[in-house]
């Protein structure tokens, strides 16, 4: 018992494991976290309807989306923002690891009979010969890749811009890293049975590396007939430091805002979004 305590306890090192599988391929987290993108009043998984409004109108118009434009939105869930942005008339690919999030996008676009083409893959294995005029990563997703993760990513969306194109994408900010605290506490049927269908309990362990501005929050399910751990990393920027990042990809950061709704520049808010654009 001793043992499996302290290794439940135990603090990895930086992105020492990689669990997107774990929580975005599983049949029964993958249906829960479906549920907390369609909840409207909440900001889990995606935004409140509000914001989700007010940002893909935001989009629309600083990015002219509308016929002829080519949009690809990375993670995007069951499609709040793929579905808008092909209303404008823009031609769009959604690109998600869970299959749940993608029927239900697919089966708005056959709805609305609109011109979306949805991806299932893990984002990071995303390959195709199309091009974009503005690629979409929302919800602080980048946040959550290790470096060498996110070089990869970057140089992805360097290789897939048309001349001109933009990316977007929001990220966790330094306030955001210095209202984190380490935690430990255990949980029967934590999140309402979001883990398994099964009673289990799960033990949270939140840690936080100062050296690297980095936090994970570690959750072991301990169900009768197994125990499975997921790691929730999330990297936290400054300015500087996500505008190195882009400029060692061949990227240029054109713009900072306070979110991807548009919203000024706020260096005390929990995160902010970046305009970028290919360096000349």
């Amino acid at each position: 018992m001793f043992h499996e305590i302290k290794t439940i306890n135990s603090r990895p090192e930086p992105f020492e494991f990689y669990t997107a599988h774990d929580l975005w391929a599983d049949a029964h987290t993958s249906k829960a976290m479906l549920e907390y993108h369609l909840n409207e009043a909440i900001d889990v998984s995606s935004r409140n309807r509000p914001f989700i409004e007010r940002s893909s109108e935001w989009i629309a118009s600083r990015f002219n989306l509308g016929d002829g434009a080519a949009v690809a939105d990375f993670g995007c869930g069951p499609g709040l923002y793929t579905t808008r942005f092909a209303r404008t008339g823009a031609t769009v690919t959604g690109i998600d690891f869970s299959q749940h999030s993608l029927d239900y996008a697919r089966r708005t676009a056959e709805r609305e009979n609109l011109d979306i083409t949805y991806v299932n893959a893990n984002y990071l294995d995303f390959q195709t010969p199309d091009r974009f005029d503005l690629i979409t990563m929302i919800m602080c997703d980048f946040c959550a890749l290790s470096p060498e993760q996110r070089t990869a990513m970057l140089l992805k969306f360097r290789t897939l811009l048309n001349p001109g194109g933009s990316v977007l994408l929001d990220v966790y900010s330094m306030a955001g890293f210095d209202q984190k605290e380490e935690a430990a506490a255990y949980e029967l049927n934590h999140l309402d049975g979001f883990w398994s269908p099964e009673d289990y309990y799960c033990f949270i362990n939140t840690f936080k590396y100062e050296k690297q501005k980095v936090s994970l929050d570690k959750y072991t399910i301990i169900e009768k007939s197994r125990t499975r751990v997921v790691y929730n990393w999330l990297q936290y920027f400054t300015r500087d430091s996500i505008e190195t990042e882009f400029h060692r990809a061949g990227l240029a950061i054109e713009q900072f805002y306070g979110s991807v709704a548009g919203d000024d520049f706020d260096p005390g808010a929990l995160e902010f979004a970046v305009v970028a654009r290919l360096s000349v």
